[in-house]
């Protein structure tokens, strides 16, 4: 298996990382391996490869492969990738989020290596549970849609990913995106099965998460910056999206 390349991290002897264009020859490759190939240009996206190498002609500067053994997604997340070989589909802003702190980390190359590997685990756990769970919806949904109308709405999709602590409307989300505001709610629901209220929501209680884990702020604190103005609220939000409320999350110190 390749190793001490630029952009390829040996994560342990069932996974490697390959970050931007950096493919290793196909008989570098993990025998028996699965690979979900992340491309960050918008809308962003995770394609599956139970087993085939093609994914390597598709790698850029804005992708992120995780070459996993069957064996292993089967042994740790009871996922077969075979199930869903050559399908494609939109990352949640969450996944996309570590992609991109994987691809643009910026560091001393000991450091940079250990965090991408880090990272890297992150990303296939949060991905390969969405994918298990139904959460990410096929990119093959796009059929009434105009090539510029799908660019328009990742644009869309970006605003609400990057810019979700702003006071974002439909209005608002439909000027910065060159849409008008009917082809943006009809095509948000054809191309994301969901409505843009509900991906705000979702992006927003993503971001409460990650703080509750992540910091020492009140819960109340964290969901007044998420946009709810009271904790009942919140919670409710929250519990409905997770499972869990703020404060068993906060106290459990695992992600929901």
């Amino acid at each position: 298996m390749v190793v001490h390349q630029p952009g390829i991290i040996k994560v342990s002897e069932e996974m490697i990382a390959v970050v931007g264009d950096h493919a290793p020859a196909a008989d570098a490759l993990l025998p028996g391996a699965a690979t979900l190939l992340v491309n960050l240009d918008r809308p962003a996206s995770v394609r599956i490869f139970a087993a085939s190498s093609d994914w390597r002609a598709l790698c850029g500067s804005r992708t992120l492969a995780m070459v996993v053994l069957r064996s292993a997604l089967e042994r740790l997340f009871g996922w077969t990738a075979q199930d869903v070989d050559g399908q494609e589909f939109f990352l949640d802003a969450t996944s996309a989020g570590i992609a991109d702190q994987i691809i643009a980390a910026n560091l001393t190359p000991e450091v940079q290596t250990t965090y991408r590997l880090g990272k890297s685990i992150e990303l296939l756990c949060e991905v390969t549970t969405r994918l298990q769970q139904g959460d990410l919806q096929p990119a093959s949904r796009h059929l009434g849609l105009s090539r510029v109308d799908r660019q328009r709405l990742g644009t869309a999709r970006a605003i609400i990913d990057e810019q979700w602590s702003e006071k974002l409307t439909i209005g608002v989300i439909a000027r910065r995106a060159g849409l008008n505001r009917t082809k943006l709610s009809r095509g948000f629901r054809e191309l994301y099965r969901c409505s843009v209220a509900e991906a705000l929501a979702d992006r927003r209680l993503a971001e409460a998460r990650r703080q509750l884990l992540a910091t020492d702020l009140p819960v109340s604190v964290i969901g007044y910056r998420t946009g709810y103005s009271n904790n009942a609220s919140f919670s409710r939000a929250f519990g409905r999206r997770f499972g869990i409320s703020p404060s068993e999350l906060r106290n459990s110190g695992v992600a929901a």
